[in-house]
């Protein structure tokens, strides 16, 4: 592997001496045009004030173009798109940016953070120096630069499994339970929306094994993402009359989460919509056949440790007038109908979402080494690649990625722009127009043509 600094003239001199080392047509594609995006919306910069710098030697590469470097392979490598080169390989990105990586012998698919990759560097990190970074990153330093500030919140855990026989992942526990017996981590993250789309604001990684709520507790607790008047989601993992009392007296931020049916709330809940019988059309026309009805006052029927400390909590009911299945959404939020209610609790499903994405299209599962801070490296670049698409797609350029995952979008991106031949020689790389590559080409001796010829053959 090469990191190569941008200097025409070097290359132009290795050209002429036959001493250059590999080359490439650029084409544009959506992942670099969204890298060059972040970068003049100077983001990529940011990276290097969340991140510590703790290279001892060699710092002449700005720490973030590393960064930016790993962040591009994780999106390119998580695409179907098999022709997409090794690293930022469009000629307008690499030209603003200025370095890049390249690597002529290994393959595309083995990935770029393998055991040996990067490792003088990923090695002096912890995993809680990587996980902060990225939380310190994204509210520190993205959301003051694009002024996003997230009013409602989504709470949730994912899995992240490896094989189940291999217990050399460091870190990793198995558990057993009525989908089957699993080794992996578990990822607790807080989702904030903002308009139509969503950004994971903070995440907390941990063992398999560990409860949703209690890997989540202290994160939600001391978030400062969660202000005053603030609306958090959860689902029934998250049970618990403490959290949803010391959220809303200590912090003012309100919660609304669905009870489990073995609970006293939601029986009273149900048995007084039944009586009351208000019931009214679901607001979401797709639940065509469910009905729901307000109830209040439903705190005396959940009580905590010390119910002198228990806020009051308001609840819509759900009925399935087909399967007559009940369903039961609580809050602290007294001022909200019905309606209001199971419309804000609707917003749920698109952590789940998010967690399909970079599951299946950006494989986050995709581990390269078993030790357990290159995993949350591995973690922590792939998700800063996912938060740089959510960004974009909320941006004018991003406007025709609405609604679609990376993979679709980038290939339904429409080429724009000229063609480009980059070539490396060394630590250097050159960025050549088309035309002036084959003049440059016309008067190389037969060794250098041999070398150029597999780009001729791309076009």
């Amino acid at each position: 592997m090469v990191i190569s600094k941008k200097d025409k003239e070097r290359v132009l001199e290795a050209i002429r001496k036959g001493a250059i080392d590999a080359a490439d047509l650029s084409f544009p594609n959506l992942i670099d045009a969204i890298i060059l995006k972040m970068k003049r919306e100077g983001i990529i910069e940011l990276l290097e004030h969340a991140f510590l710098d703790k290279r001892s030697a060699n710092k002449n590469i700005p720490f973030h173009i590393l960064l930016t470097l790993a962040i591009t392979a994780k999106m390119k490598l998580k695409t179907s798109l098999t022709d997409i080169p090794f690293a930022i390989s469009n000629a307008e990105t690499l030209s603003e940016i200025g370095w890049n990586i390249w690597d002529n012998k290994r393959g595309l698919k083995e990935g770029l953070m393998d055991e040996g990759t990067l490792r003088n560097i990923v090695k002096k990190y912890t995993v809680e120096e990587l996980i902060q970074g990225y939380n310190t990153y994204v509210q520190e330093y993205v959301f003051p630069k694009k002024e996003i500030v997230p009013d409602i919140h989504i709470l949730d855990c994912t899995e992240l499994e490896v094989l189940l026989e291999n217990s050399n992942y460091e870190g990793s526990e198995v558990v057993r339970d009525k989908d089957g017996m699993r080794r992996g981590y578990k990822m607790s993250t807080l989702r904030g929306i903002t308009g139509d789309n969503g950004i994971l604001e903070e995440i907390k990684i941990g063992s398999i094994n560990v409860h949703d709520l209690e890997l989540s507790r202290e994160m939600v607790l001391k978030s400062k993402m969660l202000k005053f008047g603030d609306i958090l989601i959860n689902d029934r993992g998250f049970i618990s009359r403490e959290l949803m009392n010391q959220l809303k007296q200590k912090r003012g931020v309100d919660t609304y989460i669905p009870l489990k049916s073995n609970m006293e709330a939601y029986e009273q809940a149900v048995m007084i919509a039944k009586e009351e019988n208000k019931w009214e059309a679901h607001p979401n026309k797709k639940r065509k056949r469910q009905e729901i009805a307000f109830v209040e006052s439903l705190g005396s029927y959940w009580r905590s440790a010390k119910p002198e400390d228990d806020v009051q909590i308001n609840g819509c009911v759900v009925h399935d007038t087909k399967t007559d299945e009940y369903f039961v959404i609580v809050t602290t939020d007294l001022g909200k109908t019905a309606k209001q209610i199971i419309k804000t609790y609707e917003l749920r499903p698109e952590i789940e979402e998010d967690y399909r994405q970079i599951k299946d299209f950006w494989k986050i599962e995709d581990f390269k080494s078993t030790k357990y801070n290159f995993i949350a490296f591995h973690i922590v670049m792939v998700l800063i690649g996912y938060l740089f698409f959510q960004l974009y797609r909320d941006m004018e350029e991003g406007k025709r990625c609405e609604g679609k995952s990376l993979p679709v979008a980038a290939k339904k991106y429409v080429e724009e722009g000229p063609k480009s031949v980059i070539v490396y020689a060394g630590q250097y790389f050159g960025i050549f127009g088309f035309l002036e590559f084959i003049q440059l080409y016309a008067s190389c001796n037969a060794e250098v043509k041999q070398r150029l010829d597999s780009i001729l053959g791309k076009v």
